[in-house]
């Protein structure tokens, strides 16, 4: 969804014609830096094809691929003066189109640019026809209920015919995500689950089927919206619901993109306000959450003489918070008066700002009543979507809007293995982008985006269950509107309430809102984990990094420099070796600007990067794939180009769908956002392993798929230092024809060739093996495997596009028993046994922690982090420790 930050701060006439629920546009930022011709931009490391634009004013939202392969998406938002049937938020299928799953992107034909209005005012693709399934406000359960229409608990729809206030998007206009949950084998009947981006949110459930003739209908009269039922509003109902994921144990997850969640604006923390003894100019969104009238909270703050104006980051989404009180059950208060004042403060029933900004899953889908459940562990923040990956256990999640942040949970224990979901505990982390981005060579020149790799290390910010969590804000339950005045003004609000709100703000601006967390107890949390860790803090400021996680983070130095991190996804049930694409819709301001950890050249269009799932499922390189367009690049550059990513979906045969969020931006000739289909380039990969010293293993020789087929290849493989390493050995995959291998005498090279001659080797296969090279550790350190795809064909003898991805081979530690080399006793991949004896024991230990800097264990994090927090520290010695006892 497009956000509102320092690049455009006015509401567009443009904007206010499509009723969005947020008003601005894919613009070229503010940032100091200005724009140039970045290398690279436009660029994708495969094939990029367009299949669809959709009409004037909508986005592309909420991709879904059947079972069959056939494709629905959400019309969201599209202008009212687009011809019928694209003139109303809708979702549709492409009828009579299916992808083959075979990897190839030949299996459509690309669909030419919008260059007549006509054109740009419909639905197109060259596959079939956009046919709709729904649209919203479309009446359902007798004419009760409208889709995608939030109500009061006596049933009022809320929308601003019924409700005099703000509402954060048109109720019924903004459909997002789509998850569908199959209620027979063949998967062609089930319930469709579809997320309306609004506040209050809402998420509708509405049962579809598949004809034999392979067209998809919907049925009105079984259909839903589940926040009006008595389960939703038990845990406070849900706030603006953009994209999500359907979990590997089948149940649809909705992401909350609370952009009101910042505490402060841009790159300032919670350090600055008390050390600057004041909020003025630093201050976000959610000190104001419970000010009457709070998203005229920009406006007030420019008026006030006694501060200087700033952009206050999220008060915009403040729109809507009262008609979530009115959800709740509040009365409506008096805002007859001044617009920006309520006359009668909301005192009976208010939203607990921590209540919202979640994953929300919804167990038992099929059932009459499904049961949601947040998790609060995994962290607050105004997500975009979440990726939970093969092991059940760990969920990447993005952080949509400006110095944001993309963050990482990983549970206990498998997720669904936990009979009551309060019971779910786990790490949550934030990002470290450790690598330098600035070109040191040259002094101010910049690296650009697409020739850059980010290196990520991720700090634990603590540990805790969901229900603990829901029980540190439940605390926070009962804080009004009128505990906004009565704590921070001593004027009688009854009396004079424009005299009163005045004060409060002046007074949360110098002290903060004290109704909630304060700014002491998260600079106090971040000292305390700098002194003794994430476990070391005192146990009632444990709720910190749960309840303020872009705070938090932001306080102890983690990379919150992201700007529209708004996609995640992996193929389902992702393993190792599988890749997990994050899409950062624009590439600027924080990442371009002269401070933090990224100071890349800009690219506005935005970069999509895929990170290899490593052994224990964590990931650690963020890979340039897809690189938008500069906006001063021309329409002969920009019009192909996939410009302002949204949601990414990751089919399952390794392409990836591709939503635009750019409407109304420059450098195209058209204004529509596209749907684009993302071919990788088969990526030639070889392992990285720990090898004992002096003892062999075997390293796996991978292509990641061969969608056009595969007739041979000759691929050389290296040690970058033949001193720590030696190759002795080749065994081919079966199958493979004809192969013979080429060996240096060092040990320091081979060069292996193959043709499939029986074309035994499939298209469209992931993780196809090509060879297994038996390496020896000659002496302790470290070195590099390098690949070099010299040359590999299709099945038509056509040149394959083929990538070459560099292994690590780590040789060691030394051990104190003379020379026995380390092993890994249970085989989880990670080297218990240092000594080399065949058992864990206790001079494990202190050989671990003997040789805890040294570049054979530090190198190799994956064999000795026994903690599995993705990094190196002395948790892991301590947990060795107690594998011992």
């Amino acid at each position: 969804m497009v956000d509102l930050t320092r690049r455009s701060l006015m509401a567009t006439s443009t904007a206010a014609a499509l009723g969005a629920s947020v008003a601005g546009v894919a613009s070229a930022s503010d940032s100091e830096i200005s724009e140039g011709d970045t290398p690279g931009a436009p660029s994708a490391k495969g094939s990029l094809k367009r299949l669809s634009t959709t009409a004037f004013g909508a986005e592309v939202t909420g991709p879904f691929v059947f079972e069959d392969g056939s494709l629905l998406y959400s019309l969201q938002h599209p202008e009212g003066q687009n011809q019928k049937p694209f003139d109303r938020a809708a979702v549709g299928y492409f009828s009579g189109f299916n992808f083959e799953f075979d990897g190839n992107n030949d299996d459509f034909p690309e669909v030419g640019i919008p260059d007549t209005e006509a054109k740009q005012r419909q639905v197109r693709s060259e596959v079939g026809d956009y046919e709709i399934l729904f649209q919203g406000r479309q009446p359902i359960n007798g004419d009760e209920e409208r889709i995608g229409v939030t109500q009061t608990p006596d049933g009022t729809d809320i929308n601003q015919e019924n409700f005099a206030g703000t509402q954060y998007g048109g109720a019924g206009t903004n459909p997002d995500c789509n998850q569908f949950v199959a209620t027979d084998e063949d998967g062609t009947e089930g319930y469709l689950f579809t997320n309306w981006e609004n506040s209050p949110g809402c998420i509708s459930r509405i049962f579809i089927s598949q004809d034999e003739n392979g067209e998809w209908s919907a049925d009105p009269e079984d259909a839903m919206n589940l926040p009006n039922t008595d389960a939703f509003r038990d845990i406070g109902g849900t706030r603006i619901n953009c994209y999500g994921d359907l979990s590997p144990w089948e149940t649809p997850i909705s992401s909350e993109e609370n952009y009101a969640h910042p505490r402060v604006s841009l790159t300032n923390t919670v350090g600055d306000v008390v050390e600057a003894g004041s909020g003025e100019g630093i201050l976000g969104a959610c000190q104001f959450w419970n000010r009457p009238n709070p998203s005229e909270i920009q406006g007030a703050v420019d008026e006030y003489d006694e501060v200087e104006g700033w952009y206050i980051q999220g008060s915009w989404a403040m729109t809507g918070v009262e008609f979530l009180a009115y959800y709740l059950g509040a009365e409506q208060s008096d805002q007859s008066g001044d617009t920006n004042l309520a006359t009668t403060p909301i005192d009976d029933v208010y939203p607990n700002p921590y209540r919202y900004g979640y994953h929300v899953d919804i167990r038992e889908p099929t059932a009459e009543d499904p049961e949601p459940m947040k998790y609060y562990v995994a962290g607050r923040a105004s997500w975009e979507a979440p990726d939970i990956v093969g092991d059940q256990k760990t969920i990447y999640g993005c952080s949509d809007g400006d110095s944001k942040g993309i963050y990482k949970f990983v549970a206990d224990e498998p997720i669904p293995s936990y009979e009551n979901t309060d019971d779910i505990a786990g790490t949550l982390y934030a990002p470290k982008i450790t690598n330098d981005a600035v070109n040191a060579e040259e002094a101010g020149q910049r690296n650009s985006p697409a020739d850059t790799n980010l290196e990520v290390e991720w700090l634990p910010l603590g540990h805790a269950a969901n229900g603990e969590v829901e029980s540190w804000i439940a605390e926070y339950d009962d804080v009004t509107q009128v505990d906004y005045l009565e704590t921070h003004a001593d004027t009688d609000w009854q009396e004079d309430p424009a005299a009163a709100i005045k004060e409060a703000d002046l007074d949360v601006i110098e002290n903060g809102n004290r109704n909630y967390i304060t700014n002491e107890e998260i600079v106090e949390w971040a000292a305390q984990y700098e002194a003794n860790g994430p476990d070391g803090v005192d146990e009632d400021l444990r709720r910190v990094p749960f309840l303020e996680t872009r705070a938090a983070a932001k306080e102890i130095g983690a990379s919150i420099e992201f700007n529209k991190a708004e996609g995640v996804d992996s193929v389902d049930d992702a393993g190792p070796g599988d890749f997990v694409y994050f899409g950062i819709s624009e590439f600027n301001d924080d990442l371009a600007d002269e401070t933090g950890d990224v100071q890349m050249d800009r690219v506005d269009g935005g970069v999509v990067y895929r990170a290899e799932l490593e052994p224990n499922h964590n990931v650690s390189t963020l890979e340039p794939v897809i690189v938008g367009p500069d906006f001063t690049d021309g329409p002969q550059d920009a019009d192909d180009a996939l410009r302002n990513i949204d949601n990414v979906y990751a089919m399952r045969d390794g392409r990836v769908l591709c939503c635009e969020d750019g409407f109304g931006g420059p450098a195209r000739s058209y204004p529509n956002d596209g749907l684009y289909v993302f071919q990788p380039n088969v990526q030639v990969d070889v392992d990285s392993m720990a090898v004992g010293y002096g003892q062999t293993g075997q390293v796996a020789l991978t292509a990641s798929s061969l969608p056009t087929g595969f007739s041979g290849a000759e691929v050389t493989v290296s040690v970058s230092n033949p001193e720590v390493a030696s190759i002795t050995g080749v065994e081919f995959s079966e199958g493979l024809g004809l192969t013979e291998s080429s060996m240096s005498n060092d040990g320091s090279a081979v060069t292996i060739r193959a043709a499939d001659t029986d074309r035994n080797v499939q298209a469209g296969g992931r993780h196809v093996p090509l060879a297994t090279l038996t390496v020896r550790g000659d002496s302790t350190g470290t070195t590099d495997l390098q690949v070099g795809v010299n040359q590999m064909d299709n099945e038509d003898g056509n040149p394959i596009d083929a990538n070459a991805r560099t292994g690590v081979l780590v040789t060691g530690p030394p051990t104190v028993t003379g020379g026995s080399a380390p092993t890994d006793p249970d085989g989880d991949g990670l080297y218990e046994d240092l000594n080399g004896n065949g058992r864990l024991d206790y001079e494990d230990i202190e050989i671990l922690f003997s040789s805890f800097d040294a570049d054979s264990v530090t190198m190799n994090k994956s064999a000795y982090d026994f903690n599995e927090n993705g990094q190196l520290d002395f948790d892991d010695i301590v947990d060795l420790y107690q594998k011992v006892n």
